[in-house]
């Protein structure tokens, strides 16, 4: 007769072991602890009511709707801007100038100094529109029965992602030192477009502008009308931001009547020019 095998029981009894010591271990093992929640994203700030902006710009030269506002040579230009959440705004800019005192040496006006304010809305499909008033002024000295060039406009503006139509009318009867010229208008079509979002950590985006502009003048001086001073304007630029300047140069001419924009340096101030710039916004 065969002997029983031992192995079943030696088995039975490992199997035995083994159960027991898993059911002390998941009595004395604590729970696992729940894995910790993802932590919540910290809230977005929200948007302040108000904004305040300042630029300053050093230029080869003031160019102001294709007519060069100082004779050629370098300006500095600044100014600073507040605005409302709600669209209103208001600022002030100015630049050196030389174009009074060049035409007229008995007169001393060397700045020209610029108040705006409006609102600024959104339309539909990326539209937007601003409208607002604006106001030059060219504090200094004048001759006895010098037309005042000081000159209030009002605009609208309808604006496309890139590309914007503005449209500028002169509010007072001396715009720009022309006399009876109440009524002058200017029509401005510009395009920024962005060709690079950002070449590299020092290099940011770079940007194309391009522009045209027609200005009209009403009333007559002397019996001469302003309507020969009228022009069209165009601009071709690009500009860039390197370590935080907007750096940038800009062609612009028009098509003026030289005889009438030679200023008595024997300058053609409405020719085609070429502006170079620096500028820090802050």
């Amino acid at each position: 007769m065969a002997r029983p095998s031992r192995i079943p029981s030696t088995l039975a009894a490992l199997s035995a072991a083994t159960l027991l010591s898993s059911a002390v271990l998941a009595q004395t093992t604590p729970p696992a602890a729940p894995a910790a929640a993802p932590a919540a994203a910290a809230p977005a700030a929200p948007e302040p009511d108000w904004t305040f902006t300042g630029n300053l710009g050093l230029y080869s030269q003031y160019v102001f709707r294709g007519v060069s506002q100082t004779n050629e040579k370098p300006a500095v230009q600044g100014g600073f801007d507040l605005g409302h959440k709600s669209g209103f705004y208001a600022g002030t800019w100015g630049s050196n100038i030389s174009w009074i005192t060049d035409a007229t040496p008995a007169a001393s006006a060397s700045m020209e100094w610029d108040i705006y304010g409006g609102y600024k809305g959104s339309l539909p499909a990326d539209f937007g529109y601003d409208l607002g008033v604006l106001y030059y002024w060219y504090p200094g000295s004048y001759p006895s029965g010098y037309v005042l060039p000081n000159t209030t406009e009002l605009y609208a503006a309808l604006s496309w992602k890139w590309a914007s139509l503005k449209y500028s009318y002169s509010v007072n009867n001396k715009t720009f030192g022309f006399p009876d010229s109440r009524g002058s208008s200017y029509l401005d079509l510009t395009a920024n477009y962005d060709v690079v979002e950002k070449v590299n950590d020092a290099i940011g985006k770079v940007t194309l502008t391009g522009h045209v502009g027609h200005q009209w003048y009403t009333g007559s001086t002397n019996g001469y009308s302003n309507s020969n001073y009228e022009y069209t304007d165009w601009k071709l630029g690009a500009s860039t931001e390197v370590y935080g300047l907007t750096v940038g140069v800009f062609y612009t001419d028009t098509n003026a009547n030289n005889a009438l924009y030679t200023n008595p340096f024997g300058r053609k101030i409405a020719d085609s020019q070429v502006v170079g710039f620096i500028q820090k916004t802050f």
